[in-house]
Formats: structure tokens, C-alpha cells, sequence
């Protein structure tokens, strides 16, 4: 009979020490897929400027396009 109580002993603490495992482990990755989840928001709103950006630059350039060609008019007439 003490062998049946043993075994029963065993098998609780097992059972006790694998859920408890389990919990941790989740808990891991449940931190560990928010960290990850921030990562993905942070490269979304990149993502989201770099569009913007891109076009400010094409404005940006096309201005400095057409003051470079109005001081070289301004130059060929002062010339």
C-alpha cells in the first residue's frame, strides 16, 4: 500500500511541477509576442512616413530643380 501512496505522491508533484512549467513558459511567451508585437507597430509607422517622406523629397528636389534653373537665366542675362 505504501508503494500506491508513493507513486501517487510522485505523480501529483509531477503533475503540479509540469503545469507549473507550462504557466511559466506561457508567460514567456505571452511577454515575448508583446515585444514583438511593439516592434511590428514601430515598423508600421515607418512604413507609414516613408511614403511621405519620399514625396517631400520629390518636392523638395523639383524647387531646388527650378531655382537652379532661375539662377542660371539670371546669369545669362546679367552675362
Amino acid at each position: 500500500m505504501s508503494a500506491a501512496v508513493a507513486t501517487i505522491i510522485v505523480g501529483v508533484l509531477s503533475l503540479i511541477g509540469t503545469l507549473a512549467g507550462s504557466y511559466g513558459g506561457m508567460r514567456l511567451m505571452s511577454y515575448r509576442l508583446e515585444q514583438l508585437e511593439k516592434k511590428v507597430e514601430k515598423h508600421n509607422n515607418y512604413a507609414e512616413r516613408v511614403p511621405i517622406l519620399e514625396e517631400q523629397m520629390k518636392v523638395a528636389n523639383h524647387r531646388i530643380s527650378d531655382t537652379e534653373r532661375l539662377i542660371e537665366e539670371i546669369r545669362e542675362k546679367g552675362a
